[in-house]
């Protein structure tokens, strides 16, 4: 039964290895960046949440379901960054470097 779990495990890392390794890398890198930015953006906006959260936390006024639906907005963002993270760390790994990305690019 364990064979089975772990040839699994290894049948996903394959998936996962042959989900970029296609790609050329031109291909790749632009990838990277554009994942990268993406996940900055991210970051930016669940920094902005938890801050938000830990002021109504300290404000008395603040309701308990506004606390938990800020709470659960939180925890819903850091999950969508770790998956966006791990991508990212999936498509470096084929690339086999980190891009060179601008500090602030302008959209």
């Amino acid at each position: 039964m364990n064979k089975a779990g772990s040839s699994k495990a290894n049948d996903e890392g394959k998936e996962r290895e042959s989900r970029f390794s296609s790609l050329q890398q031109s291909e790749l890198e632009a990838l990277a960046v554009s994942a990268i930015l993406e996940h900055r953006c991210l970051i930016a906006a669940d920094e902005a949440v938890y801050e938000e959260w830990i002021r109504a936390t300290s404000d008395p006024s603040v309701s308990g379901a506004v606390l938990k639906s800020l709470q659960e907005e939180y925890v819903a963002r850091q999950k969508k960054s770790e998956a966006k993270q791990e991508e990212l760390s999936e498509i470096i790994d084929v690339l086999g470097y980190v891009p060179q990305v601008p500090l602030d690019v302008d959209e």
